[in-house]
């Protein structure tokens, strides 16, 4: 089991950024698909971002495309997410989350498809 903390959440002004960071600890980090989700009060966990083994590959929910960064080092077994242009509706709990299967080096959006979760960090946007 992949132990995730997440870092790095906090408020902000509509238009400003913030990097949230992920530290995992337990088994083989640079073997584990990586993501990001986020859920709004009254609102399902969605997808945000999720970024493959080596990092070459990623993939982004429509919403996000183009303002948020997901990037990983393996070498210090963290995950980070760039928030840029940030709107009232990125307001979340942001997750990060671990794809441990070791056949599947493939960005993944389903929820369900990951084995670990962190215990989340808020984010706040201000109008």
């Amino acid at each position: 089991q992949v132990q995730l903390v997440e870092s790095g959440g906090g408020w902000v002004q509509a238009g400003g950024s913030l990097r949230l960071s992920c530290a995992a600890s337990g088994g083989t980090f640079s073997r584990y698909v990586m993501g990001w989700f986020r859920q709004a009060p009254g609102e399902e966990r969605e997808f945000v971002a999720a970024i493959s083994w080596g990092g070459t590959t990623t993939h982004y929910s429509g919403s996000v495309k183009g303002r948020f960064t997901i990037s990983r080092n393996n070498a210090e077994n963290t995950v980070s997410l760039r928030m840029n242009s940030l709107k009232p509706e990125d307001t979340a709990v942001y997750y990060c989350a671990a794809e441990t299967n070791p056949t599947r080096n493939r960005p993944t959006a389903p929820t369900g498809e990951y084995d670990d979760w962190g215990q989340g960090t808020q984010v706040t946007v201000s109008s």
